[in-house]
């Protein structure tokens, strides 16, 4: 045999191991591109060598062919060396290829296997539930129709019990229930009567912890500057400085101040009477100055009083906004500030109105917190509760003067309600003004705040009824809360009706001309028939 028939025979086992390679198709993708990598590089080595020896076999074409048979049985050697190892290769990537299709059919069988058992499962459990809901479903229609069969009884035994005892199903719940009523009545009421009683027990003893907590935090470290009536004189030859030539300096000192001057009252000291204590107050201070100025004259006079009232009244402004700001009220319009600060030198029986005042407003803050009132209400309505007293040239009492000064600079009705009442002259009409009255009584009430010269006070109400009595028609007269109203009863036989408008004006006269008080006082006369008979 050739060379050449030899290589067209190394060239045909080539393509059988190519059509033999390409026979395994189950494997994976990626095995496969492996194999097929694997195939092309022992298919690249073959076409190497066979394109070598076809060149070394032009070459030698080229050259004197030259036939050497060891060469030959080399060649036929290697040939059989290469077609066997191709063999051999070929035959282990059939054999792999195979080995891992079989591992793929049985792993897919296994999972379709398992994929089976799942379904059977859900099959089974779906079987189970719609098994289960029809129970249930029976269940539902048999205990339906139970109730409906005990309903029906029911009814049908209730129409018996009617017949029977003559009454229908109503009437027979009234009679029960009434029954059972007049059953416990008795310890219901047993029951109601406890617990009232332990009501007022502790509402008792709340009221109590409530007014002392009240009262505590009512307790002010405000020192009251009480004024003074009289002024003291280095010696005696003072009053005749004060009094002047033909008493001009005395008269024009009383003109200027609106107070009246006792010079005769105790040795080395002058007495300044007035009811308004702002005046007294004025006069006190400047003839102070003119004792120690010592010109004491007609424009000397005029001249410290107007710089004196000047500088008062910026005193009393600075004290009415101390109050307020103690108590905690701003922005009040200045005017009212002003009569706030008259406070400081006016007094209610001993007790100065700025510490009544300020402990009043502390009172009622505490207490309407305990009640659930509105602060802000009691707040105003205690501070502004006595502003009247310290309006001049008003008649009426305090309390109508001071709501008609809070109605003219627009303060809330509610505040004005509570300063209408917290004398009681009015019904209350809210909580607030209801506080504002109690912090007023415990202010004033408390041991120590108030005291009042016992005999003259006597003597005012002595004389009030004096002057009542001194008409020939008055039969009785009574002088009242606190002298502030006297009530004159005439006799209906020396009277007339008409004599109880006269009388009443006369004796007003008369007080307003005779007498000094606080406030105003009240003339109520009243005339009175009555006929009596008994029958035999």
């Amino acid at each position: 045999m050739s060379f050449f028939g030899r290589l067209s025979t190394l060239l045909q086992a080539r393509e059988q191991l190519q059509k033999q390679v390409q026979k395994p198709q189950a494997t994976k993708p990626q095995q496969q591109k492996q194999q097929q990598k694997q195939q092309q590089v022992n298919l690249d080595s073959i076409n190497h060598q066979a394109q070598q020896k076809q060149q070394n076999t032009q070459v030698q074409q080229q050259k004197p062919v030259v036939v050497d048979d060891t060469l030959i049985r080399e060649a036929q050697a290697r040939s059989r060396e290469i077609i066997v190892e191709a063999k051999s290769e070929a035959l282990q990537i059939r054999e792999k290829a195979e080995r891992e299709a079989r591992q793929l059919r049985q792993e897919l069988v296994d999972k379709e296997k398992s994929i089976d058992q799942k379904l059977y499962a859900i099959e089974e459990r779906l079987r189970v539930l719609d098994r289960r809901d029809q129970e249930q479903e029976k269940k539902n229609q048999d205990i339906q129709q139970k109730l409906k069969q005990v309903e029906d009884t029911r009814q049908s035994l209730l129409q018996k019990l009617e017949k029977v005892a003559g009454l229908t199903r109503e009437q027979a719940k009234q009679q029960i229930l009434e029954g059972l009523e007049r059953k416990l009545a008795k310890e219901m009421a047993q029951m109601i009567q406890a617990a009232e009683n332990k009501a007022k027990e502790e509402a008792d003893d709340k009221a109590q912890d409530i007014l002392v907590d009240a009262m505590k935090h009512g307790a002010t470290d405000y020192v009251a500057e009480y004024t003074v009536s009289t002024v003291k004189l280095p010696d005696d030859e003072v009053k005749g400085k004060i009094i002047g030539k033909d008493g001009r300096n005395i008269r024009s000192f009383e003109q200027y101040t609106g107070v009246d001057i006792d010079l005769d009252d105790q040795p080395g000291q002058v007495r300044l009477s007035s009811f308004n204590p702002v005046r007294r107050e004025i006069a006190r201070i400047s003839l102070e100055r003119l004792i120690k100025d010592g010109r004491i004259q007609p424009t000397r006079i005029e001249e410290t009083v107007q710089k004196v009232t000047t500088e008062l009244q910026k005193i009393m402004f600075e004290e009415g906004k101390k109050l307020c700001h103690a108590v905690g009220v701003y922005n009040l319009p200045a005017e009212l500030i002003q009569h706030l600060g008259k406070f400081k030198y006016r007094f209610s029986y001993g007790q100065n109105l700025i510490a009544h005042t300020l402990e009043e407003t502390k009172i009622g803050i505490a207490l309407a917190n305990e009640v659930g009132a509105n602060v802000e209400t009691v707040k105003l309505g205690c501070l502004l509760h006595d502003i009247g007293k310290v309006v001049d040239d008003e008649e009426g009492s305090h309390v109508e003067i001071g709501v008609n000064l809070l109605r003219k600079y627009h303060i809330p009705q509610v505040v004005i309600d509570a300063v209408e009442q917290h004398h009681e002259d009015t019904p209350f009409t809210s909580n607030e003004s209801t506080v504002v009255y109690m912090a007023d009584a415990i202010s004033g009430a408390r041991p120590g705040a108030r005291y009042e010269n016992y005999e003259e006070y006597v003597k005012r109400l002595t004389k009030l009824e004096d002057i009542a009595k001194s008409y020939d028609s008055v039969k009785e007269a009574f002088a009242i809360q606190a002298g502030r109203e006297v009530r004159v009863i005439l006799n209906p036989g020396n009277s007339s009706d008409d004599d109880t408008i006269v009388l009443s004006h006369k004796i007003k006269e008369r007080v307003q001309s005779e007498m000094t008080y606080p406030g105003t006082v009240t003339v109520t006369v009243i005339r009175e028939t009555r006929a009596t008979d008994v029958a035999k």
